[in-house]
């Protein structure tokens, strides 16, 4: 459907009769908007709707905490002020999410939106309904739109496994698509459009696909290939990964807050990120489900976090840190809790009402806790007087990750000494307090995970479960270090074979079919050629 008409709906009244009507009624149409008929002047302004889409993805319904909170590094569990929302947050937790959770919905819904808009645009720049602006081909444009689609078909392919595959603007209702053709068909737009796109790292360019983005992406891409199609190409993604550190168009910020503060556009370490701004393009609004409603006067706030805050750190999780490392402080917020002043404690207002809001670590277990238990999100900057959504930028994809990834096949190819140098490098900005602990040897690397799992009762492991060592297991903790709250632990867990496997908190192993989500219900009642993914039927 290339345009919404208006329609005109009659309700007829049995037994009675209008007479004299002089059709008062009916429709005139003086003027109507169509794609036929509109002029697209700003080939960048239609564009943008494709990047607009992907701020709906970090709400705490939707893919980030999706990622994060069936994961072991945060949970969302109720507390006395709410937030048990039907359980639609311990589902994930526990893995018993079905397909009516909420999340799924969203996922598919942002996801599709942006493939359809995708091939909308890229139909509407082939036929030249876009005007092409001075300066760029239009060979770079549909290259630029179709890495965003393959942007999203990486999200639908690694949240859902099969789904259906549009690349055109047919109304043709599909069926699914094998997860590993998905994955082809991925690294064939990525690989076509690459060549095309600007090289460029400018405020032009920033928060869309230029060439090093789409690099990262398809670096991603191949990171997770073994998940995807069963076959790894740790090589594939090292030759991006190398590629994108010798442009030298990114770098390191030597502090760890720099990525993440408000206004972080100018910030040389993101290679992709998702604008936001608190009036303009709001959205990310990560601290009003993770923060205690007390908080708001920390930083004279102008809107309060949501009661007394769910997503908070698992335990087991922030035992891995070292008590050097300066992400541990840079992450989560902890401790007691002060007014704007810096003397003023705060309050508590549910079970700990009338005492100081001091945040401790332990949590009994992933399903309900005390308002002022949990250490909360500290990552990203809340400046003073913020709104509700920030005016923080969400670093999709960081210059840190795409070292990382190289570190992480280079270990897997056996060069474990040079994975190691990259790492220590990494971690050089985190223990400016203990220079000598920041590095590692590729023999670290390879060593188990320092994670304690296990299933938790009042406060305690009560079952250790699967025991097993986690290859390359240390190298997971520094990607759990280096990522906490910015989307990737679910998919670094399944890379690692240990998200189906493992307890912690109150999670359970409930299935090797819960690497990949349902498809929504909803999806499914809607098209007669979709089938649920197994084991959820």
């Amino acid at each position: 459907m290339k345009f919404l008409k208006p329609y005109l709906f009659t309700v007829t009244l049995v037994g009675l009769t209008l007479s004299a009507c002089n059709n008062d009624l009916d429709e005139k149409i003086y003027s109507e908007v169509t794609e036929e008929s509109y002029a697209y002047t700003d080939a960048y302004k239609a564009i943008s709707i494709v990047y607009a889409n992907m701020r709906g993805l970090m709400s705490h319904t939707n893919y980030y905490m999706a990622q994060e909170s069936t994961a072991d590094g945060i949970v969302m569990p109720a507390n006395a002020s709410g937030w048990d929302d039907g359980g639609i947050y311990k589902r994930m937790h526990l893995h018993t999410w079905n397909s009516e959770n909420p999340q799924m919905n969203s996922m598919w819904n942002s996801f599709f939106a942006g493939v359809i808009n995708s091939n909308r645009i890229i139909d509407q720049l082939n036929s030249g309904k876009i005007a092409i602006p001075t300066g760029v081909t239009k060979e770079a444009l549909v290259s630029e739109v179709r890495s965003a689609r393959a942007f999203f078909y990486w999200l639908l392919c690694d949240n859902f496994g099969d789904v259906p595959l549009i690349a055109d603007r047919s109304d043709e209702l599909k069926g699914k698509t094998a997860r590993k053709d998905i994955h082809e068909f991925i690294v064939k737009e990525l690989t076509e459009s690459i060549p095309n796109l600007s090289e460029e790292r400018s405020t032009l360019t920033y928060g869309r696909f230029n060439k090093w983005a789409a690099k990262t992406l398809l670096a991603n891409v191949y990171l997770n290939a073994e998940v995807y199609t069963g076959t790894a190409k740790w090589q594939e993604c090292l030759t991006q990964c190398q590629e994108i550190v010798a442009s030298g168009k990114y770098q390191l910020e030597t502090s760890l807050r720099a990525p993440f503060v408000t206004n972080n556009q100018n910030s040389p370490e993101i290679v992709f990120a998702i604008p936001f701004d608190e009036n303009l393009a709001g959205g990310f609004n990560v601290e009003m489900f993770s923060w205690h409603a007390s908080l708001k006067n920390k930083f004279n706030m102008l809107d309060t976090p949501w009661g007394a805050g769910s997503a908070k750190g698992v335990p087991q999780f922030i035992n891995t840190y070292d008590p050097a490392d300066g992400r541990l402080a840079a992450t989560w917020m902890m401790g007691p809790q002060f007014a704007a002043d810096g003397v003023t404690p705060l309050k508590g207002s549910y079970d700990q009402a009338g005492k100081d809001i001091v945040l401790t670590k332990e949590i009994p277990d992933g399903l309900y806790t005390g308002e002022a238990e949990g250490y909360r999100m500290n990552k990203f900057e809340v400046k003073n007087g913020a709104l509700a959504s920030l005016s923080t930028d969400f670093p999709f994809f960081r210059y840190s990750q795409v070292l990382m990834m190289q570190a992480e096949c280079l270990l897997r190819t056996g060069k474990g000494a040079d994975a190691a140098t990259i790492v220590s490098q990494i971690r050089s900005r985190a223990f400016t307090s203990a220079p000598a602990k920041a590095t590692v040897t590729g023999a670290d690397l390879e060593k188990n995970s320092s994670y304690q799992y296990g299933y938790v009762e009042n406060y305690k492991v009560v079952d250790p479960g699967d025991q097993t060592a986690i290859k390359y297991g240390r190298m997971l903790d520094e990607l759990g270090w280096e990522f906490a709250w910015e989307g990737f632990r679910r998919r670094d867990m399944i890379r690692y074979g240990i998200y189906t496997t493992k307890s912690w908190l109150s999670h359970k192993p409930s299935g090797t079919h819960r690497a990949v989500f349902p498809l929504p219900q909803i999806a499914i009642n809607s098209n007669p050629k979709l089938e649920q993914n197994p084991a959820y039927k």
